[in-house]
């Protein structure tokens, strides 16, 4: 197996009642990002009072960027997610 080399963490303020689509987001698309998405090693959804993280690990920095670029991720989860945080999500790449 390969090892994370990278971390994408996106970050959102999400309303308590609006936290059950967010998940639904979540567990419709994991699949798809993990199957389909080069480099793609992990997904994880957490959930705190303040608000939501989703953290992917990739196999290099190269690969999180692109997924950013991807459909799956502008014409799926970005569509099925924008309507349920109040603020324009905190997105950011960290390299291990």
């Amino acid at each position: 197996m390969a090892t994370i080399k990278a971390y994408l963490e996106i970050t959102m303020r999400i309303p308590e009642e609006n936290r059950p689509a967010a998940v639904k987001v979540y567990t419709d698309y994991r699949e798809p990002f993990l199957s389909t998405i080069k480099g793609a090693l992990s997904k994880d959804l957490l959930v705190r009072e303040e608000d939501v993280q989703v953290l992917h690990g990739f196999d290099t920095k190269e690969h999180a960027d692109a997924y950013l670029q991807s459909e799956l991720f502008n014409n799926d989860v970005f569509v099925g997610l924008k309507d349920v945080w109040i603020e324009a999500p905190d997105v950011r790449i960290y390299s291990v």
